[in-house]
């Protein structure tokens, strides 16, 4: 044994606080965004069946799940409406007084100074399910971009810090930069959904938010989860088109993707942990086959490997608690 030379990685794994000292990837709270339901009616509180631990909320009981993220440290929150009144248009999307636009509202009277991020999308907003103007049973993309340009301004003129399109419409970008800018609201970024793949990890979304597809799918306008350049493709043209941060989604599934946007952008990335990612661990760890904090830990630091800035997460209050504890 005395001859052999090799080296001794070992050496830097000894303690807790020597791996702590080598630690290459580090989570923070600050990475972390939220998201919101928020619904029409009074003392509502209505737990989404398929999503453990998360809720709608009414706007009366909003302020003290938002009180609690900010207590948390969470920065930032994502608002996504279920309203009331559907039609073939969205128009409640875009109403002055939609839910959304009340709620931004009301968040930012109560907490001015945490980063209110707005979902501007149709699909939660149109009673037939998809994120555009439909005929004859084909989603169009052009009158689309009025609608979406509509949305985006009524919600920055709500107060949103952010608008972050969901939509995946061609030329999505540049309709809402060019309608925030003849508003007068040039400096509200855009978080763009560039890399939005039509995936089946969205499903207990869609019953949070209502807005499963009355027919057919959504794969005319998401992504083959089999392409990669495509991704490219997609972040290149919402950069050029006036987009500050790029959204990979879903993440874990995604890792890959992440990297090379991170890569080739050089723009602040954003994972997106979406709710069949978060429903699995949910449903492991209530049968006792996992270790939540541990897996959600593990499977979130992966996303900042992967090239991640920040990570919108059903977990994020969990992990909140965890690493406050932890420290």
């Amino acid at each position: 044994m005395k001859d052999l030379h090799f080296k001794r990685h070992r050496r830097l794994r000894q303690s807790a606080s020597m791996r702590s000292m080598v630690r290459e990837t580090q989570l923070h709270t600050d990475d972390l965004i939220y998201p919101i339901f928020v619904t029409e009616g009074t003392n509502e509180k209505n737990e989404v069946p398929s999503m453990p631990d998360v809720f709608q909320f009414s706007l009366d009981l909003v302020d003290a799940e938002v009180d609690e993220v900010v207590s948390l440290g969470i920065p930032a929150i994502i608002v996504f409406g279920v309203p009331n009144e559907k039609d073939d248009v969205g128009s409640q999307a875009y109403h002055d007084q939609g839910i959304v636009q009340k709620a931004i509202r009301q968040i930012k009277a109560n907490h001015p100074d945490l980063t209110v991020i707005a979902d501007t999308c149709l699909c939660q907003f149109t009673d037939h399910g998809h994120c555009g103007v439909i005929e004859g049973g084909k989603i169009l993309n052009d009158p689309t971009l009025d609608l979406l340009a509509k949305t985006a301004v009524s919600q920055a003129k709500a107060g949103a810090d952010i608008i972050a399109p969901s939509n995946m419409m061609d030329g999505f970008v540049a309709a809402i930069r060019h309608g925030l800018d003849e508003a007068g609201f040039e400096d509200v970024p855009i978080m763009s959904y560039a890399v939005k793949y039509s995936s089946a990890f969205y499903g207990p979304f869609r019953d949070a938010a209502h807005s499963s597809p009355k027919f057919g799918d959504r794969k005319t306008y998401q992504m083959d989860p089999a392409n990669r350049l495509e991704a490219l493709r997609e972040a290149e043209s919402d950069m050029e088109e006036g987009a500050d941060f790029l959204i990979v989604k879903p993440a874990l599934s995604y890792l890959d993707i992440i990297r090379e946007v991170k890569d080739f952008s050089g723009f602040p990335i954003v994972a997106y942990n979406v709710s069949g990612e978060y429903s699995m661990v949910k449903a492991a760890s209530q049968n006792g086959w996992i270790n939540e904090k541990e897996i959600v830990l593990e499977k979130l630091t992966s996303m900042k490997r992967a090239g991640a800035d920040l990570i919108l997460t059903y977990h994020a209050k969990d992990v909140a608690r965890w690493l406050t504890t932890d420290k």
